[in-house]
């Protein structure tokens, strides 16, 4: 398929769509038996952020159908539905020396702890204090870059959309990546593949890849009497399960993943949701006793297994800047890399900016789990005494990567064939593989995880309110631990979420037409969460919160016969101090035709510093402080006796963007959006 000329003809398409049937009124096809009926949409959205432009300038057509079939057999209904949908994305095109072929350059590390330096002194990438033939290190080590095929070209600072040349945090000297930002095909440094591997043609068109999400739903949907008026629905294909009753931030609604590279958390679930292949069969009983209606739903998931799309490096939107510091560190592991600020100790000054070789630190594989075909849950729903309610239990690898430590890494401080006269252990000779405790060197995993939850909805009288309550208790997830030899634990999380909504006269904006309040409140308490104080009194361990709390709220008009919807969503995250506001008006010209104009603001301090790694004494005795010197032989300057992080919080790389959250780390990402769509 020629991916470029389907681009043509869907923006030929839209072109059509805008200019020449936006007069027409909105009407699906439907066939002359009514069995067959077709409609969809084209649209064209426009995101433009200060400082950077345009961030997206997509056009997109979905086509949908259903065909139903006469009752046959041991079925009563049957039908078949389809979704496809094509994406043009010219950001890539458009804006190409920011987010595409051009985009990048060179970078300057830091050099906070040097005497005199005023806010860090710079030093260009692979030219740092601590680098190869530095006669300052011990042995002459084995830093460097070899800059031939890792050059100071088509990088950016991660976390530079922050605002933070220097990522000085709280306190000053934070450690800094650079990741490359260029498209797989143009530049592959940093791209895992079958992960983060995307090259030009895959980000402008993103259902045109190996995963083919053009094909978005097709599903066979049966329905099979049974018994006194029950039935058993059976639907199978890719398709979406929705099993939440919330917006925004999921709690029970954890079937498919999210594809968060469309824009972050703040898309509609419906477009967001990455279809899979499932079968799903739904026992429906109607009413049971007490029981106004029951049903009962297993559901079973076949196709390969599908992480949420976080965004890559270089892209427009990648939640918590992850894509960003994952192409880093990949970088780092296959060619290495510069880190500001990283060395502490080591030579006079300490807070300087290190020139790590290849295979020392960062990530070395991502590991999916592919095709294993044990993914699935069930699901009690119904309604009792007016309260809807679900109770909801599944097994499914985690839709969001691990990070885990102690893989084998060589030792940057024994230049190869070198041994080290105060380094006892033989099996450094050269720095060989082996693996380290401690060490910000990573695989990428995906824990297995169980979840078991519950879910209510109730309409309160007295206050015209109708509530919406959700809890999810997992097991098996992993969280950055700084305390733990690989860097990780795993601890059992209990989500919950209310929400309340009501319908609202307020007489001096509309004295005709009651206006929508609705609010959330989320929170996540991380049960296993453990801390304790490093020799030094810092706090090393989990770096989550233990406790996080968001609030949204949306308030929303209705004017012009509900032809004029204006509104404003906001989000706050109570711990990381940051705010979203999203004001908009949503025009219905027509019943074909509609346009939103709205903006995404960005409010409060947002980042958060936490325990960065960089004081983990991981190789023993050059990491362990100047003490360790012949004849020295204390516990910790001897090999294999490693010890964990001192505790140094400086900046929110890179562990901190947990603490400020998907809002903290889009502080600086403020934005005018436009979105017009005509459908058919």
């Amino acid at each position: 398929m020629n991916i470029r000329r389907v681009a043509l003809t869907l923006l030929s398409s839209a072109m059509t769509c805008f200019f020449v049937m936006a007069p027409m009124q909105a009407s699906a096809w439907n066939s002359r038996d009514g069995t067959w009926e077709l409609h969809g949409f084209v649209d064209n959205t426009y995101h433009n952020r200060d400082d950077y432009g345009i961030t997206k300038e997509r056009v997109r057509g979905q086509l949908e159908w259903s065909k139903i079939f006469k009752p046959t057999g041991l079925f009563s209904e049957l039908s078949f539905h389809g979704t496809l949908r094509a994406t043009y994305d010219g950001v890539y095109d458009l804006n190409d020396d920011e987010f595409g072929d051009r985009s990048g350059g060179a970078v300057f590390g830091s050099n906070s702890g040097l005497p005199g330096s005023v806010n860090g002194l710079q030093t260009p990438w692979a030219s740092s204090p601590v680098t190869a033939n530095n006669p300052n290190l011990p042995g002459g080590g084995g830093f460097g870059i070899d800059t031939g095929i890792n050059p100071n070209a088509g990088l950016k600072k991660v976390g530079s959309e922050l605002g933070s040349r220097n990522n000085n945090g709280e306190f000053g000297g934070g450690l800094e990546f650079f990741t490359p930002t260029r498209p797989c095909n143009v530049d592959s440094r940093g791209c895992i593949p079958g992960y983060m591997d995307a090259d030009a043609d895959d980000l402008r068109f993103p259902e045109f890849t190996d995963d083919h999400g053009w094909l978005r739903e097709i599903y066979i949907d049966a329905t099979m009497p049974v018994g006194k008026g029950d039935e058993i629905n059976f639907r199978v294909g890719r398709q979406q399960i929705v099993w939440g009753r919330t917006d925004l931030f999921r709690v029970l609604d954890q079937v498919n993943p999210i594809d968060f590279s469309i824009q972050s958390i703040y898309e509609e679930f419906e477009d967001s949701r990455i279809p899979l292949g499932i079968f799903s069969a739904e026992y429906r009983a109607g009413a049971v006793g007490a029981f106004d209606d029951l049903n009962f739903q297993v559901i079973w998931n076949f196709e390969k297994f599908r992480p949420n799309t976080l965004g890559q490096g270089g892209q427009p939107y990648n939640i918590l800047l992850a894509g960003d510091l994952f192409r880093a560190l990949k970088n780092c592991w296959d060619n290495g890399c510069t880190v500001s600020n990283f060395a502490t100790g080591l030579v006079p000054g300490g807070n300087l900016a290190t020139d790590f070789p290849a295979q020392v630190i960062g990530i070395r594989d991502a590991h999916l789990p592919g095709w294993d075909m044990d993914q699935g849950g069930v699901r009690l729903e119904g309604v009792f005494r007016s309260v809807g309610f679900s109770v909801n239990a599944m097994t499914f690898y985690s839709q969001l990567p691990s990070l885990r430590g102690g893989i084998p890494a060589k030792n940057a401080f024994l230049a190869p064939g070198a041994a080290h006269p105060i380094v006892p252990d033989p099996t450094e000779v050269g720095g060989l593989f082996k693996p380290r405790p401690y060490l910000p060197a990573f695989d990428i995993h995906f824990p297995r995880v169980t979840l078991v939850g519950a879910s209510a909805d109730f309409y309160v009288d007295p206050i015209k309110s109708a509530i919406r309550m959700e809890v999810a208790h997992t097991s098996g997830e992993e969280f950055a631990d700084t305390s733990k030899s690989r860097l990780f634990s795993e601890s059992d999380v209990v989500r919950w979420v209310v929400g309340w909504d009501r319908p609202t006269y307020i007489r001096w904006l509309n004295p005709n037409r009651t206006f929508l309040l609705s609010g959330q409140i989320f929170g996540q308490h991380i049960l296993d969460h453990e801390t304790q104080l490093s020799p030094l009194g810092e706090e090393i361990g989990f770096q989550d919160w233990k406790n996080g709390f968001i609030g949204t709220f949306l308030f929303q008009g209705f004017y012009a016969n509900d032809r004029i919807l204006p509104r404003l969503i906001m989000a706050h995250d109570f711990r990381a101090k940051a705010t979203v506001l999203g004001p908009g008006v949503d025009y219905l010209i027509n019943d074909s035709l509609r346009l939103i104009v709205g903006a995404n603001i960005k409010l409060g301090t947002g980042r958060r510093v936490a325990d960065d790694g960089r004081t983990s004494n991981t190789f023993p005795p050059f990491t362990a402080g100047a003490a360790c010197a012949p004849p020295d032989s204390v516990a910790p300057c001897l090999p294999g006796n490693e010890t964990p992080s001192l505790g140094i919080r400086r900046g929110f790389e890179p562990l901190g963007r947990f603490r400020s959250g998907p809002l903290g780390m889009a502080q600086h990402e403020d934005e005018f959006q436009i979105l017009i769509r005509y459908r058919f």
